[in-house]
Formats: structure tokens, sequence, C-alpha cells
């Protein structure tokens, strides 16, 4: 009777333990599955925060700073987080590094510890692959390629929050670089984050190049940026007016003669000289002239042409352009003497020298049209020995070195080394010159043309034995 009773007793308590063995099963197993799902979410926020450095790394970077600096100017104080991150362009990189490389990494290890509870060792190499592939696309490629192509846009909207970021991480940051730059020094690596003048320069060469197309506005407004970053690297010498090219006056010729040719020339500005043409002693102005034939009614027995003229102003033939163009905006004056130096009188530049250096040329009324260029049918260039390799350059979108001579006659003379007959030919620069005409010992036309590289090579043996021959008579 007592033992009938115990048994359903006993199975009772069985059934019980079985119920709550149960009930803690399902809680455990729920608790998994939210472990598991808020793993997941993690790395979903993690990867989030992953492409967010990406993209601002990228955006951050490519930022253009001129752009930038425009925005800034007119108010865009977002602009000025952008300069001011540029400006520590290697904090910005190393908290960007950081903040990436901390979320990658922990992503990566919460999607092992996942795939381990979930499919064993075998974990290891699923995770590797599939995190592998979320930061490939989702992390890297995706954010950096929609930064590249909305650059300025992504780094106005990131830079407040990276600037954020890297007030935090700059102690860190601040740690890797002395622990990098320590590195280095002892394999004399220096960094420095200094950009010297030539630098930027070197940029904004980078950018007028970049600058180009079809439409004749745009490759005249390159030529015109390019030379005026050059104007400090020319010469007054390269682009003056050799003397022989220049009208001067003699004090020791009669009135009459001066006065005659000073109103036959179409220049208005005329160096005066006495006997000798270095002796230069003032610089005489047509319209002075003219007021005082007026106010003299014709009566020119006693004109005192040193009188109306003014004073020289001599400068060195090596003084660039940018410094004689502030020197004529300085003096007011358009007009100088250039002498070499053993103060020899060489030529003549003027402000419309310089200025059409960086325009091209301005022509008026009373210029001599000489263009000295006159294209062939064969592609060819028949070019008068005075034109300037500068002029030729631009004309011709040619690259012809202008280091060693200002003129195609020098530039052939200081290559060939002898003064060359009619009927020669050089190859040189990607160009084949042959020789038209020389009048004594000057080169005073030439044929060039444009070489592809195995006609340059073929011509190369010529021109060595050409150098050999000597120079024969005024031709």
């Amino acid at each position: 009777m007592e033992q009938s009773e115990s048994a359903p007793l006993t199975s009772g308590v069985d059934t019980a333990q079985a119920a709550l063995d149960a009930a803690q099963q399902s809680v455990a197993a729920g608790s998994d599955v939210t472990a598991l799902l808020l793993t997941a979410g993690a790395i979903v926020v993690l990867l989030f925060f992953s492409a967010f450095f990406s993209g601002s790394e990228t955006a951050l970077t490519a930022a253009s700073r001129s752009r930038m600096h425009r925005a800034s100017t007119q108010g865009d104080r977002r602009a000025d987080v952008v300069l001011a991150l540029h400006a520590q362009k290697d904090r910005l990189i190393g908290a960007i590094l950081l903040g990436n490389n901390l979320v990658n990494i922990l992503a990566s290890a919460l999607a092992t510890s996942l795939l381990l509870s979930l499919v064993g060792e075998a974990g290891v190499v699923y995770a590797t692959l599939i995190m592998t592939a979320l930061v490939l696309v989702f992390a890297e490629v995706l954010p950096k390629t929609y930064a590249l192509a909305n650059t300025d846009k992504a780094a106005l909207f990131v830079a407040p929050v990276i600037r954020v970021v890297t007030f935090i991480f700059a102690p860190i940051v601040a740690t890797v670089q002395w622990i990098v730059q320590s590195t280095m020094r002892p394999f004399g690596i220096e960094i420095s984050h200094e950009t010297s003048p030539e630098h930027h320069e070197e940029e904004l060469r980078g950018a007028i190049d970049l600058h180009s197309g079809e439409d004749p506005e745009i490759q005249q407004e390159r030529v015109m940026l390019r030379s005026i970053l050059e104007l400090d690297e020319v010469e007054v010498s390269e682009i003056m007016t050799h003397r022989r090219n220049v009208v001067m006056l003699d004090l020791s010729d009669d009135v009459e003669t001066l006065v005659d040719a000073a109103l036959e020339s179409p220049f208005t500005r005329f160096p005066l000289y006495l006997k000798d043409s270095d002796n230069i002693v003032g610089v005489l102005h047509a319209k002075a002239l003219l007021r005082e034939v007026r106010a003299r009614r014709g009566n020119l027995a006693d004109l005192n042409f040193a009188a109306l003229a003014s004073d020289p102003w001599f400068i060195p033939d090596t003084t660039s352009l940018l410094d004689q163009l502030e020197a004529f905006k300085k003096r007011r004056e358009h007009f100088a003497l250039v002498v070499d130096e053993y103060g020899s009188f060489e030529g003549i530049v003027t402000l419309e020298d310089i200025l059409e250096e960086i325009v091209g040329d301005i022509d008026d009324e009373t210029d001599i049209a000489v263009p000295g260029v006159r294209p062939q049918a064969d592609g060819s260039q028949i070019v008068d020995g005075w034109v300037t390799i500068r002029d030729l350059n631009r004309d011709m979108d040619w690259d012809l070195p202008d280091d060693d001579a200002s003129t195609v006659a020098g530039l052939v003379l200081h290559e060939a080394r002898l003064i060359p007959d009619p009927g020669q030919v050089f190859a040189f620069h990607g160009f084949r010159f042959e020789i038209l005409r020389r009048q004594r010992n000057q080169i005073t036309a030439m044929k060039i043309t444009p070489l592809a590289g195995d006609d340059t090579h073929a011509l190369g043996d010529s021109k060595a034995s050409e150098r050999k021959e000597p120079a024969t008579a005024d031709s």
C-alpha cells in the first residue's frame, strides 16, 4: 500500500524536473539567438563605420584645396574645417587609419566568434572569406567610389565628424607618429611636412596642363597661364629687339635728316647716340618731337634733339621679365635699353614685349607684318633665323629647348658647333633643320621638319660628319 502511493509521487517529480529542464533549454536557446542577432547587428554597424572612415579618407585627401578655399571665402564654415584638416594631413590620415583598423579588426573578431559557435572550427575559414568580401565591397570599394565621384560634397559632409575623431585620437596618433619617425631616422629618412613654393608652382603647372580641349579659347587660355608662370624664368635678352633692328638717331646728323628718319619710322621712341651707337645719350619720343615741330611752325634750324629727349634707362640683359614688368610699373615707363655685362648696348625691351609674352602678338596699324614662319604643304615650316624659340614653341606647340639660345638660328649654331652652309642638314631634339640661306655669318632662313623617332636616329650620323666640315665663305 505504501509502495503504490510512492510511485505516483516519484513520477510527478520526474515530470516536473523534465518540464523545468525543457524550460531552461528554451530560455538558453532564446538567449543564444538573441546573442547571435546582437553580434550580427554589431558587425553590420562596424562595417558601416568602416565604410565611413574609408570614404572620409578618400574624400578629404582628394578634395580640391582651391575649391575649398573659394568656398571658405564665401562663408562656408565646413570648408574651413576641410582646410584645417588638410593643414595637418598626417594627423588626419593617422586618425582615420586608426579608426578604420579598429572597427575592421573588431568586426572580424566578432564574425569569427559568431561562426565558431555555429559551425565549429571551420568558422575561422568562413569568417575570413565572408569578412574579406564584405569589407572589400561595402567598406572599401563602394564608399571610395562614391567619394571619388562626389569629392567636395563628401568632404564637406564628413569634415565635422572627422575633426572630432582626430581630436579624440590625437594622443594615440602622436605616439604612433613618434614611433614611425624614430624607426625611420636610423635609415636617414626624414619626414618633412613643409611644402616648397616650387612644389605649389608645379601643382599649378599641372593644373594648367589639365585645362585642355579642342576649343581655341581653351588653348589660348592655357598658353597665357603658362606664360605668366614663366615670367620669372625668362630674361629680357630672350625677348628684346636686337640692336641691329633698332631704329636709332645719330645726333651728329643734320636736323632735317633726323626729323625725316623719325617721321618715316613706324616706332614712337628712338635711342639717341652721338657718333658711337654705344654712346646713347637719351631717348626721344615722337610725340615730343611733333609738339616741338608744331611750336616752331616749321623752323627747324636750331632744333635741339637732346633737349627733347628723356634720360636713357639701362637695364642688364639678365633681368627677368617679372622683375622688369614690376620696374615698368614702378617707374611708369614703357621703354628700356638692354646692356650686357660689359655695358655694351644689346637692344631694347618695351612693356608691349612683355605683354606679348603673355597674350601673344599685339599688332597695331603701324606694326610691320613679318611673321617669320611660313607653313609648307609637306608639314614643314620655313622659319627665319631671328624667330625666337619661345614664339615658335608657343605657336607650333613644340618643345625646343631655349636654355642655351633664344632664336632658332642660335639653337642651330649651339648644336652644330659650326657656322653651317646652305644645304646642310642637322637633326636634333626630334626635328630636321635644313639651312636655306646665310648672310655672312648669320643664318637667315631654314626649313624645320618634325621627325619620327626612326628618322631622327637615321640622321644622327650625317649630323656628326657635317660638324667636321669647315664653314665656307659668306653665302
